[in-house]
């Protein structure tokens, strides 16, 4: 190679010498172990190509003087980068940056929107009301539990998540949604998802069918299928899902019977019924998604599927993200006896126990009255923030908008010149959030239309935003 001989070249002599190093003297901090430091700063330096492969490295002494450091802090940062391939001494001719280094492309800036979440355009769904009430609540109960925190705090707890809480959710769901429970078929998880995967590594195989709604909830059908299941969608109509259309050989069935998403209607009693002699002649599951049952406008909530079973074979879901907010992270699994173990065995190596101290909080919350104020306080929110959504898409003579009596999202119909694609990109422009109906289909031919909900935002928005894509679309 051209370094490895002698040569009087003033070309050479440039490249191996440069001529004027101080724009490449490394920058030691004020403070702290040269060697160290020096070598990093060098080695950046090669990687970042700002001293070429072959160069020749300023000779220690000067670069000691310069530095204001030792000579032997240099030598041994030398001696460094040559140990790592970064440099090659030669006898008698100094110490040159290797022929081959790693060349490090700079790191791009961090854009601030990878920083900061951007605020949700109004009608986005699986967006939670802030309630102050609930909110100030929420943290005079955590500092209760900091001020006097109790031992369950400082260890590892049950993997199925506090006793105390679990007995409260267990009272709470009888009374309110008639499910057959105790506390110790309760599983604490951090919210749908996770009930959802739980339940398809305790009972399924990769290559198990599964039958799900159709159209369906999209993150239900991610997971199933992320998990190499085979996924058949069961039609929808003004009864909810059909079993009866059930393909051969399922093993299991997702549906949301009280409040189908994202179609809104109820599945209604011989069709839950007829689920749950499927489930007892086949020996297969029904995972019970209840996921915004606490919405209902007009009468009270209807009673879970779950509490109809006596064969044990539906696992029941349910949620706080709806009824308080996503950032808590707490939700609920009713486990039939069959899966109980496993599940909890699952749970506790992928996540060992759920959180003590917002558990604390959230069961001071149900035992002391707090969580049905909220829910009285958040049915009337909701359902006015839903009379603003309704009112403002009224000026669209395109739009066909269905009222709905339960739930915190709605399906407005389009015309079929109209694709829900595109209206989506119109509503986007607009100010207004929204999804396609045709996206959440499964194996049925997708329909149209637009999901738009109504949770989490002030009237007045969500009202100016509907009333401007009504204007864009007539």
């Amino acid at each position: 190679m051209a370094l490895d001989r002698k040569s009087t070249n003033s070309e050479e002599k440039s490249r191996t010498n440069p001529p004027d190093w101080s724009a490449l003297i490394p920058v030691l901090p004020p403070a702290g172990r040269r060697t160290p430091a020096l070598y990093r700063e060098l080695r950046r330096l090669i990687e970042a190509g700002d001293i070429p492969p072959g160069s020749k490295l300023p000779p220690s002494r000067d670069l000691a003087r310069r530095l204001k450091t030792s000579r032997g802090s240099v030598v041994a940062a030398f001696e460094t980068l040559i140990a790592e391939g970064y440099a090659v001494a030669r006898t008698g001719a100094g110490t040159f940056v290797a022929d081959r280094v790693p060349m490090l492309r700079p790191a791009l800036p961090v854009e601030a929107e990878a920083i900061a979440p951007k605020m949700p355009l109004p009608g986005t769904l699986g967006v939670a009301m802030a309630d102050t009430r609930t909110l100030n609540l929420f943290r005079t109960l955590l500092s209760r539990h900091l001020t006097r925190p109790g031992p369950e705090h400082f260890q590892y707890g049950d993997p199925r998540g506090g006793a105390a809480l679990r007995q409260a959710i267990a009272a709470y769901l009888r009374q309110a949604r008639g499910v057959r429970c105790e506390a110790r078929s309760i599983v604490i998880t951090t919210g749908t998802q996770q009930g959802i995967d739980l339940f398809i590594r305790s009972a399924l195989s990769p290559g198990d069918r599964v039958m799900i709604e159709d159209p369906c909830y999209p993150s239900a059908r991610a997971a199933f299928a992320g998990n190499g299941l085979q996924l058949t969608g069961l039609a929808v109509d003004g009864e909810g899902a059909d079993i009866a259309l059930a393909a051969p050989g399922a093993r299991a069935v997702y549906v949301t019977p009280s409040h189908q998403f994202p179609l809104g209607v109820t599945m209604s009693m011989r069709r839950r019924l007829a689920l749950i002699d499927w489930a007892r002649q086949t020996g297969g599951w029904i995972l019970e998604d209840d996921y915004d049952s606490e919405f209902r406008f007009a009468g009270p909530p209807l009673a879970a599927m779950q509490g109809m079973d006596d064969s044990g074979r539906v696992i029941y879901l349910g949620t706080f993200s709806k009824v308080l907010f996503p950032g808590l992270r707490l939700g609920y699994a009713v486990i039939p006896d069959p899966l109980l173990d496993t599940m909890v065995s699952l749970r506790s190596r992928s996540d060992r126990s759920p959180p003590t101290l917002a558990e604390a909080a959230l069961t001071d919350l149900i035992r002391e009255g707090h969580f049905a104020a909220h829910l009285r306080r958040a049915r009337r929110h909701a359902e006015a923030a839903r009379d603003a959504l309704v009112a403002g898409l009224a000026g669209a003579r395109n739009l066909t908008v269905a009222v709905p009596d339960q739930g915190l999202h709605l399906v407005a119909g389009l015309p079929e010149s109209l694709d829900d694609i595109e209206a989506v990109e119109i509503a986007r422009q607009a100010g207004l959030g929204a999804r396609a109906l045709s996206a959440m289909a499964v194996t049925n031919p997708p329909r149209q239309g637009l999901v738009i909900g109504f949770s989490g935002f002030a009237r007045e928005v969500l009202n100016a935003a509907a009333r401007r894509f009504a204007a864009m679309i007539g």
